[in-house]
């Protein structure tokens, strides 16, 4: 079974986003397999003068990184594009040049939002930044989603409406993370 690592993209403690990600992680379809939050909010802006020693937060990201078979991706959408804190996650997962925990990791796009495009721009917008981080998106279904009170129930599980939704999501993820887990990606690096 595969290890996933989620990336909340949002800081706030109880933002919608991060309800999401923790509650996709109790989904039927996820029994076997074991989800890990990755926290971002610890990392300092991205500095390229610390390449050479790169600070403790972000060897830590790359760790639980390389460790996961794939990543989901919960981000909100802010000003039509993707959080400053979740840019900074991947830039400094991705440095120094050659060193990227991502290339090859299978992606999962999600998002939440109270507008009612749901996260479209932000998730489009991160779809480009995966194709440089050479990380195979998950193409469909894609899911967009409008914030509401039964998304995430009391118990911190995805409400019943939205439930077989996510669950179909959630077993296509996983079936693209088993035919990318072993695959050989390879690695390009500019000289």
């Amino acid at each position: 079974m595969s290890h996933i690592a989620i990336i909340p993209g949002s800081l706030r403690k109880e933002s919608y986003n991060r309800r999401l990600a923790r509650a996709i992680a109790h989904l039927p379809s996820t029994e076997g397999h074991s989800f890990e939050v990755v926290e971002i909010g610890d990392l300092p802006l991205y500095d390229q003068d610390t390449d050479s020693h790169q600070p403790e937060p972000a060897r830590r990201l790359k760790e639980r990184i390389r460790a996961a078979d794939g990543v989901i991706f919960v981000t909100p959408e802010y000003n039509r594009s993707i959080p400053g804190v979740l840019k900074n996650a991947i830039d400094h997962g991705s440095r120094p040049y050659g060193d990227s925990c991502w290339g090859g990791k299978a992606a999962g796009v999600l998002g939440v939002s109270p507008g009612i495009s749901g996260t479209a721009m932000a998730q489009q917008h991160l779809r480009n930044v995966l194709v440089s981080l050479n990380m195979p998106p998950l193409q469909q279904p894609e899911v967009f989603l409008k914030w509401s009170d039964d998304l995430v129930d009391g118990d911190g599980r995805v409400g019943k409406d939205h439930h077989d939704l996510l669950d179909r999501w959630m077993k296509a993820f996983l079936a693209h993370v088993e035919r990318h887990k072993d695959a050989e990606i390879p690695q390009f690096r500019q000289k």
